[in-house]
């Protein structure tokens, strides 16, 4: 029997580890998916619900969005009355004086 090589080692360490590597992230991944799992049941949401909370979700997205664009209308509308305000009173202003 021939003896190993230090290159033959190193690459069966390096496979070693590397698997051993991947192994230990799919349980990290695995435990990490139970906990949100868990988390998400503690709420009151199950696993079947997913779909359905996810439509919740955009549902909420596209309400926040219209409450902040009709929140953007109504002060540019505010704005445009207190200017319109302005105008008019120094409109009316000249008018006086001039009218004298």
């Amino acid at each position: 029997m021939s003896p190993m090589r230090d290159e033959d080692i190193k690459t069966i360490v390096a496979e070693t580890l590397a698997e051993q590597q991947r192994l230990q992230r799919d349980d990290i991944d695995a435990i990490v998916l139970r906990a949100i799992a868990t988390i998400l049941t503690s709420f009151g949401i199950e696993e079947e619900d997913r779909k359905e909370l996810r439509s919740d979700f955009q549902h909420l997205r596209r309400w926040r969005k219209s409450v902040e664009q009709a929140q953007s209308y109504t002060f540019k509308a505010v704005i445009t009355v207190i200017v319109a305000g302005l105008l008019g009173a120094v409109w009316l202003g000249v008018k006086v004086m001039l009218g004298k």
